[in-house]
C-alpha cells in the first residue's frame, strides 16, 4: 500500500522535474586572459568547468607572453579546468589598413613555424583536450583575414597533429561579419577530414537582438558550433551606440542565453547545434577603454549583467 501510494507523487515529481532536466544542453565557461580570475570568490561560487585561452602563435619568443601563458594553464588546470586553448596573432599586430599607422603588422607564421610552436605548447599541457586552430579567421585584424587556404594549412597541421596527440580540433573559428559565409565556403572547399567543430563570435546577433548569422552559421556547418567569444557589451567604439550601459549589457546578455536555448538542439533545415558558449569576459576594463564587455569591474565588484549570466551558467556548468 505504501509503494502505491508512493507512486503518483514520483510520477509527479518526475513530471515536475522534466522541464529542467530537459533544459538547453549546451555547457557554460568563461574566456578570459587574466588568471587573476581564478581568485575571484565569486567566479569560485560559480563552480564552471571551462575556460578559454587566447594564446599568441609565437608565445615562447617573448619571456613576458610565455610567463603569462604557463601560468594561466597551470592555474586553471590546478582549478580543473577544462581549457579551450585558441591560438592568435602576435600579441599587439594587426592585419587590416586602417589599423597600420602606429601598428607592426602581423606575419603570419609558416606551417611548420605553426606546428613547431604547438608541439612545444602541448608537450608542457598534454592534458589539454581541445584546440582552435585560429582567433576569429575571417576578421581584418588577422593574417588570415581573406585567406582562408592559409586558415585551412594550420587546420591540416592540428588534424594530422590530433591523430597521434589524442584531442579535438575546432576548424574555423569565426567572427559574424560580413564576410562569414564567403569565408566559410572556402575553408570547407578546402579542408579535409570532414570537420565537425566550430566555433563562432556572435556579437553582432547578441548584441542587435538578432539571430540571422547565428542561424547562418548553423545552416552551413556540419556538427556542432561553439559560441566560442560572446556577450553584451558594455562599451564599444566611440560612438553613442555603445556608449557605456551596464543596463544595455544585462539585457543582451539575456538575448545571448535566449539564443543558445533556442538552437541547443538541432532544428529543422540547419545542420549543426550550440553545444558550448564561453562569455568574454570576466573582468572588465576602466572607463574610457574601447572596448569593455566584463561581468564585473575591474576591482571584482558586480556589474549588472553579472546576475543574468550567474543564473544561467549555474544551470549550464
Amino acid at each position: 500500500m505504501a509503494f502505491r501510494k508512493m507512486l503518483p507523487i514520483a510520477v509527479l515529481a518526475a513530471l515536475l522535474f522534466a522541464p529542467a532536466a530537459a533544459q538547453a544542453k549546451y555547457r557554460v565557461g568563461l574566456s578570459e586572459q587574466n588568471a587573476s580570475m581564478f581568485d575571484q570568490p565569486r567566479w569560485q561560487a560559480l563552480k564552471l568547468k571551462r575556460v578559454r585561452y587566447i594564446v599568441p602563435w609565437n608565445w615562447r619568443q617573448s619571456g613576458f607572453d610565455r610567463d603569462a601563458v604557463i601560468h594561466f594553464m597551470n592555474r586553471a588546470h590546478t582549478e580543473g579546468q577544462d581549457v579551450l586553448v585558441t591560438f592568435s596573432s602576435a600579441r599587439g599586430c594587426w592585419t587590416g589598413s586602417r589599423y597600420r599607422k602606429g601598428r607592426r603588422l602581423c606575419k603570419a607564421p609558416s606551417a611548420r613555424a605553426y606546428r613547431s610552436s604547438f608541439r612545444a605548447f602541448d608537450d608542457l599541457f598534454p592534458w589539454v583536450k581541445t584546440y582552435s586552430v585560429w582567433n576569429e579567421v575571417n576578421h581584418m585584424s588577422q593574417p588570415t583575414y581573406r585567406k582562408p587556404a592559409l586558415a585551412v594549412r594550420y587546420y591540416d597541421v592540428l588534424r594530422k597533429e590530433a591523430k597521434r596527440r589524442r584531442f579535438r580540433v575546432m576548424a574555423a573559428d569565426v567572427l559574424d561579419t560580413s564576410n562569414m559565409r564567403s569565408y566559410l565556403r572556402r575553408f570547407m572547399a578546402r579542408a579535409k577530414g570532414k570537420p565537425r567543430l566550430w566555433g563562432l563570435h556572435n556579437y553582432q546577433d547578441v548584441n542587435r537582438r538578432t539571430s540571422a548569422d547565428t542561424r547562418l552559421m548553423l545552416d552551413m556547418v556540419p556538427g556542432e558550433v561553439w559560441l566560442t567569444e560572446t556577450g553584451g557589451l558594455v562599451k564599444f567604439g566611440s560612438g553613442r551606440q555603445f556608449r557605456y550601459n551596464e543596463s544595455r549589457a544585462k539585457a543582451r546578455t539575456k538575448w545571448m542565453f535566449t539564443l543558445a536555448n533556442r538552437y541547443d538542439t538541432r532544428q529543422r533545415g540547419l545542420r549543426s547545434k550550440i553545444t558550448r558558449l564561453f562569455v568574454y569576459k570576466w573582468f572588465g576594463e576602466e572607463r574610457g577603454a574601447r572596448f569593455d564587455a566584463g561581468l564585473v569591474d575591474p576591482d571584482g565588484s558586480p556589474r549588472k549583467a553579472f546576475s543574468v549570466f550567474r543564473k544561467n551558467a549555474i544551470r549550464h556548468r
